[in-house]
């Protein structure tokens, strides 16, 4: 029995005939001028599948690119060995105007010269005290701040390690908006290694073929790209969360310290960006990763009204500890003279954990209570405090060339007299600063100039939130990207005079450190 709302056109249809099958083979001849609807539902088949979606989705003047976050673990869909971080769309055409001159190729490099590092982030913990892998999430910034007390903006700072800028910087690049997947059409070629992280396993215990073992790999497997042919490599650039120092050890004795990285022949011909970089031309240098990554360029404006508003209790500050393995250092110096000082000067003693100087909670709750922030070489020239006391609007005052002006050219000042005051220290034998007199006699307008300079600064030195705009207020990884792409095209340019593109391009600057090119603040 058939069902009431039972019609013929409910009847199957015959692929071999084009017509309804029937039960009733005498009714067949009644069907015949439906011999037509198989070939023309093919036709529209075809059809559909044809037409381009894309234009329903995207705007034709720009390409869009999601989020993805590298940090994310292999188990997750967004981040496999096979997919490794190149998620770029097929074709960068139409070429934007606003990306002439600035595209960038990401390498797709093998899994283990980044993700298996943060897949296997335990391994790097050796030989320290901190358990490096809960940094490497949410883009590298590390936990979010929960307990803000009233100092830092909500949601907007996060528990962030300094060996995280590899991962950070990967992360935004991810997200730059000039990507291409046509190696052609870049201007510059990234280079996703996390060295600093893949050199940190092998520090301790290790000897030097095992340290060096992922930098011959990586540069054997660079130079047969066809990328690497274009320019030599000149046109190839890496990041690193550790010193440049750090991978240009001079001696293949087991006993030195760090990578040859940078010494191998390949590897001369590119540029690496790191928090601190040596006394060769090819290394720059970018800020360290603070702890705030701001959303938007309002959150930016509104920290910055909250430092100018801050009222200063003490005349200076400094946050660290003493350096007494070091007989070269002034950090004892320092220390003495801010006890000595009384109630003008806060010492946030780091030593041994007294503080929790990692927290910028703690932080924060001194620098944007004082005029002035002291900022001593610590292991190396350059410490990341620097850039915490520019983001509390607190002033840097600096005792050597290297900690900061003979750095972060694409970030500060080239006139450091407009941001900081510098006491330079040639030798600590020979101490006879007095701090405290020296800073009170600087004019109250000139304080309130070199305040203002501070904070206007603060957008350059933050590494914001993949999703941030930066609407022409640029931050940290903008400038980095910035002063690559016209340094590369300087190279570039040479080689289209018919000049030798390698001339003085690793050479090394024997003054870079060296207190003569660097004149005294004059404090008046």
């Amino acid at each position: 029995m058939r069902p009431k709302n039972y019609s013929q056109m409910e009847k199957p249809i015959s692929i071999a005939t084009g017509k309804f099958r029937s039960n009733n083979h005498n009714n067949n001849n009644n069907h015949n001028h439906v011999w037509f609807i198989v070939p023309l539902f093919f036709l529209l088949c075809f059809v559909l599948l044809c037409f381009d979606y894309s234009a329903l989705f995207t705007d034709t003047d720009e390409t869009v690119f999601s989020i993805p976050d590298v940090t994310q673990k292999s188990i997750s869909p967004e981040f496999t060995k096979d997919d490794n971080f190149s998620r770029l769309p097929d074709d960068p055409s139409p070429v934007s105007s606003s990306c002439s001159g600035r595209y960038i190729y990401v390498h797709n490099l093998p899994y283990r010269f980044n993700s298996e590092l943060l897949d296997n982030c335990y391994l790097i913990t050796r030989g320290t005290e901190k358990d490096i892998c809960p940094y490497i999430e949410n883009y590298g910034f590390g936990p979010v701040i929960k307990s803000y007390e009233d100092v830092l903006l909500k949601q907007s700072w996060s528990t962030t390690n300094q060996f995280m800028l590899e991962v950070i910087f990967h992360n935004k690049m991810m997200n730059y908006r000039c990507l291409t997947n046509d190696s052609s059409l870049a201007s510059a070629i990234f280079v996703p290694f996390y060295a600093g992280l893949d050199m940190s396993r092998y520090l301790w215990g290790f000897n030097i073929s095992v340290r060096d073992s992922s930098s011959h790999e990586l540069m054997n497997w660079l130079v047969v790209q066809k990328e690497w042919g274009r320019m030599s490599g000149r046109d190839h650039f890496l990041v690193s969360g550790r010193i440049a120092w750090d991978f240009r050890r001079q001696t293949d004795n087991e006993s030195d310290w760090g990578s040859k990285l940078r010494f191998l022949p390949e590897s001369r011909n590119m540029s690496m960006l790191s928090i601190e970089s040596s006394s060769w031309k090819n290394d720059y240098a970018i800020p360290y990763p603070t702890c705030f990554h701001p959303r938007s360029v309002d959150e930016v404006s509104e920290w910055q009204e909250l430092m100018r508003s801050r009222k200063r209790e003490y005349l200076f500050a400094f946050a660290g500890a003493p350096r007494p393995e070091y007989k070269d250092s002034v950090r004892g110096k320092i220390i003495d003279e801010c006890l000595e000082s009384g109630d003008q000067c806060y010492l946030l003693d780091c030593n041994y954990g007294k503080t929790n100087c990692d927290n910028p909670v703690n932080v924060m709750k001194v620098f944007r209570n004082s005029v002035f922030c002291l900022q001593p070489p610590g292991d190396s020239y350059t410490r990341r405090s620097m850039f915490d006391s520019i983001l509390a609007g607190c002033i840097p005052v600096f005792f050597h060339p290297g900690t900061a002006y003979a750095q972060y050219k694409w970030h500060l000042p080239k006139n450091h007299t407009r941001y900081s005051v510098y006491l330079p220290v040639r030798d600590v034998k020979e101490w006879n600063i007095k701090i405290k007199e020296r800073l009170n006699e600087i004019p109250e307008e000139r304080v309130v100039s070199l305040r203002e300079e501070v904070i206007k600064l603060i957008p350059r030195v933050v590494y914001a939130d993949p999703k941030y705009n930066s609407e022409g207020n640029e931050d940290a990884f903008e400038l980095a990207v910035k002063g690559m792409l016209e340094r590369i095209e300087e190279v570039r340019e040479l080689m289209r005079q018919g000049k030798d593109g390698s001339d003085g391009f690793d050479d090394s600057d024997d003054y870079k450190y060296t207190f003569s090119p660097y004149e005294p603040q004059i404090l008046a």
